[in-house]
């Protein structure tokens, strides 16, 4: 009878993770006639004067601003804004590779998305498919389509949320019920130290520091050959501050930094499994 392979969830943060920046940079923000600077300060002024979530001052700006601009504000409209976004190096061919990896070791990798960003822009790029879940920011359509408020807003700290989700296996966002059930840990589809979580700064303090806490890997990632002060210094701050196991190059192309770093988690998984497969025949 053949064994059952064990889990291990990559749980990604979007924009500085797998995209170089902002989502809403590449066309959205441009398509409006603003430039993004523009766009980004406004928001933390209205942020400020309204002692508000920065995530759903971004999400009802957005509609402002666009509505202003005479810019299309359906869920089509805002997929096909993201199939404008860049991705970093080897991100596009990385989850079937690292699929690949885990199976020869008797371990299935499963991909989520836990980000502050838009869901229905990343659902327009051309890796949403390898996502199990793509936990992200979303607006309530009506019956024509068009985004009329938030649904959905995911800041830095009800990005853990998600991460619960994903440990008890109850995905749906809806579900208050399931995911606040109580779960003995062994009987959780993904144990945290089957995970590992990818960001790129302060904002994914919360979701680093929970699964490294609780057994997991953490990975802080930078913009590769970005200036010692920059994005590398905060990724490398996070390391030394011990909220995270590693700070890499957000390099996904095969033999990089991030590509040994994951492959080493799931071997390690594979590994640990094993041995305690071994404990249990005697």
């Amino acid at each position: 009878m053949a064994r059952k392979h064990v889990t291990v969830a990559i749980c990604y943060d979007f924009d500085g993770t797998l995209s170089p920046g902002y989502m809403q940079n590449y066309s959205f923000i441009p398509k409006l006639g603003m430039k993004p600077s523009a766009f980004w300060a406004k928001v933390k002024v209205l942020a400020k004067d309204q002692d508000g979530d920065e995530i759903l001052i971004y999400m009802g700006q957005m509609l402002r601003e666009a509505d202003h601009a005479g810019v299309s504000v359906k869920r089509e409209s805002f997929s096909n804004f993201g199939g404008t976004i860049e991705l970093f190096d080897g991100v596009k061919d990385w989850f079937d590779r690292i699929n690949r990896f885990g199976r020869e070791r008797e371990v299935s990798v499963e991909h989520y998305i836990v980000s502050s960003g838009l869901r229905e822009m990343i659902e327009g790029t051309e890796i949403a498919e390898k996502f199990k879940k793509i936990y992200a920011s979303g607006f309530w359509y009506d019956h024509e389509g068009v985004a009329k408020f938030p649904a959905l807003g995911v800041n830095y700290t009800t990005k853990t949320q998600f991460l619960f989700r994903i440990n008890k296996g109850v995905l749906d966002v809806w579900d208050k019920d399931k995911v606040n059930k109580y779960v003995a840990p062994k009987d959780r589809p993904v144990p945290f130290s089957n995970m590992v979580f990818l960001g790129d700064g302060d904002t994914d303090i919360p979701c680093f520091r929970l699964v490294k806490d609780l057994g997991g890997h953490s990975i802080a990632v930078y913009r590769p050959k970005a200036k010692k002060f920059g994005a590398k210094a905060v990724a490398d701050r996070l390391l030394e501050e011990g909220r995270v196991n590693f700070s890499v190059p957000a390099n996904y192309t095969e033999g990089s930094e991030l590509d040994k770093a994951i492959k080493a988690v799931i071997s390690k998984v594979s590994t640990e499994t094993e041995l305690w497969r071994l404990g249990k025949r005697y």
